[in-house]
């Protein structure tokens, strides 16, 4: 697009900067949605989710053991004979 004065260059930056100002709010509050912590109504609820993060946990501590085991050389680990 182009642009013959400084007061259209202006303009449109003004329009960016009030554009990205609002992805910038839309995410922020999308980020707080996925990280704040849900409140569970009932003791079952509460162990359901202590059991789901606790396998997460485990999963993921399962596949840092393996991708370590497969690719210590990259960490400069040696491999055990």
């Amino acid at each position: 697009m182009a642009y013959s004065s400084l007061t259209e260059i202006q303009a449109r930056k003004d329009e960016l900067k009030t554009g990205i100002q609002q992805e910038s709010d839309h995410i922020t509050d999308l980020w707080h949605g996925l990280t704040a912590s849900q409140q569970s109504g009932s003791k079952g609820e509460l162990i359901a989710g202590l059991v789901s993060n606790s396998i997460t946990a485990i999963d993921g501590f399962l596949l840092v053991r393996k991708l370590m085991k497969s690719y210590s050389h990259i960490f400069g680990r040696k491999k055990r004979k």
